[in-house]
């Protein structure tokens, strides 16, 4: 089975919220997930970004592939 960590939308119409999701790669965007790891709100001023990077470390060191948005958020929060 491969695993990825993406971002799964939430929220309302024109009003985004993401969440970072491990999940099967063949599930659909808003589909099942193993587990979430965190959120992305753009809304916010500046933008909420929170992730639990223990999990994270250890879903890629089990052998998921992070999306580049989701490595790009990684990159943010670890600042």
């Amino acid at each position: 089975m491969a695993v990825k960590i993406r971002l799964k939308r939430t929220g309302t119409t024109k009003k985004a919220k993401w969440r970072v999701v491990v999940t099967d790669a063949k599930s659909p965007r808003e589909g099942r997930f193993i587990e979430e790891i965190g959120y992305y709100d753009p809304g916010k001023t500046p933008a909420g970004i929170t992730i639990k990077l223990d999990r994270y470390k250890y879903w890629v060191g089990v052998g998921a592939k992070p999306s580049d948005t989701v490595k790009s958020l990684v990159g943010k929060t670890s600042r």
